[in-house]
């Protein structure tokens, strides 16, 4: 069996070019240190169990695999020990997800090489989590109490604190609460590193950082891919930056959607059909999605199915919604839209607007964050776009 060396140099040889401190961090902070001994893996659509004290060799493979292992469900009323399966493969029962995970290791090398984390640097850190990222961090910026993270979730909380303890890691304060409120008593921060997904930045972050700070984050608005976000903060109060590349997150629990809010449609509808195969939007480039959801402010999902597709788009917690249905063969796709607003037509209408702006990369969009809320942009930030 390979040793743990060898085993954290595999991975970071696969996760592409690391800045030199983030690479040194995940040497002296390794993985497993911060993974349960009983967790879950994404498994051909379904969970895969991981054991470390039935099956170790799957479990050391899985941790040192650049992939999420998910370490709680349903905030925590579902423990994994409740789930039946067939050799280690389980499937969750309807409305269970995943809420607490440790994220695969080149989207939290991702986002440390965006945030540029220093010695000296006071962090806060919006999301434990496992206490990975909070032990990495508190290598990166050195000095004792310069880490503060907080977690939403008790169980969550107390977990990571047995992590840090256990390896030494007494420079991470800890602290439960809502992490969309940030920590005014630590204030003000160099850095804020957030772990969970957010559509709307909260101006508690910017607030509490000072001016030149830098907050990283991953930016989920809902429809289609999330992006990494790096603002830096202004002497004015206001944050600016850009979505440098792709990043996926389990999204911040006071940002959800409400129970039944993903397709709250009623069975009336109009049926229609449209000439825009529902593709050509669902697979759109990550700047065509960052467009839609500015300029419309709706969600997004995929249904694939045998040989057919479905994009629904929603306004959640509503029954406004479309769906749209590509099938082979044929020249024009059903839509059938619910409720008074037309959810298919805006976004048909910002989909082309973002061809007509020459098909912009994601690179080319920003975000500003002010104390009355937040804006998209599109190559500067007076070019306003939603």
């Amino acid at each position: 069996m390979p040793g743990v060396p060898e085993r954290v140099e595999r991975l970071i040889a696969s996760l592409g070019r690391l800045e030199e401190p983030v690479v040194q961090a995940m040497r002296a902070v390794p993985r497993h240190d911060f993974v349960p001994e009983l967790a879950m893996v994404p498994h051909d659509g379904s969970l895969r169990v991981i054991d470390r004290n039935t099956d170790s060799e799957a479990w050391w493979e899985a941790v040192y695999r650049d992939e999420s292992i998910v370490t709680q469900l349903s905030d925590g009323a579902l423990a994994i020990t409740d789930l039946a399966g067939v050799d280690g493969v389980v499937e969750l029962p309807a409305g269970a997800d995943y809420t607490s995970s440790s994220s695969a290791p080149s989207t939290v090398a991702g986002l440390l090489n965006l945030l540029e984390a220093e010695p000296g640097h006071r962090v806060l850190e919006v999301g434990t989590g496992t206490g990975w990222t909070a032990a990495l961090l508190a290598h990166l910026t050195g000095g004792s109490g310069q880490v503060i993270s907080i977690e939403v979730d008790p169980a969550v909380a107390e977990q990571a604190a047995k992590h840090l303890a256990s390896t030494g890691n007494d420079r991470v304060r800890l602290v439960v609460g809502d992490g969309a409120r940030g920590h005014p008593e630590g204030e003000p921060y160099d850095r804020v590193h957030v772990t969970c997904g957010v559509r709307a930045v909260p101006y508690a972050w910017v607030r509490q950082a000072r001016p030149g700070g830098v907050v990283v984050a991953p930016y989920v608005p809902g429809f289609g891919t999330g992006h990494e976000l790096r603002l830096v903060v202004t002497p004015g109060g206001l944050a600016h930056g850009r979505f440098p590349g792709f990043a996926s997150y389990m999204v911040m629990r006071s940002q959800r959607l409400p129970p039944g809010g993903v397709l709250s449609h009623t069975r009336d509808h109009r049926a229609g059909v449209t000439a825009v195969d529902p593709r050509t939007i669902g697979h759109a480039p990550a700047g065509a999605d960052l467009a839609i959801a500015a300029l419309t402010g709706l969600y997004s999902r995929n249904l694939i199915w045998d040989d057919a597709y479905r994009l629904w788009v929603f306004e959640p917690a509503t029954p406004r919604a479309a769906a749209v249905t590509w099938r082979p063969g044929q020249a024009e796709f059903e839509v059938r839209q619910y409720g008074d607003r037309p959810v298919w037509d805006e976004v048909v209408a910002a989909y082309f607007q973002w061809v007509a702006w020459g098909e912009p990369d994601r690179g080319r969009f920003g975000m500003t964050v002010a104390p009355e809320g937040q804006r998209i942009w599109l190559d500067e930030p007076s070019r306003t776009i939603g």
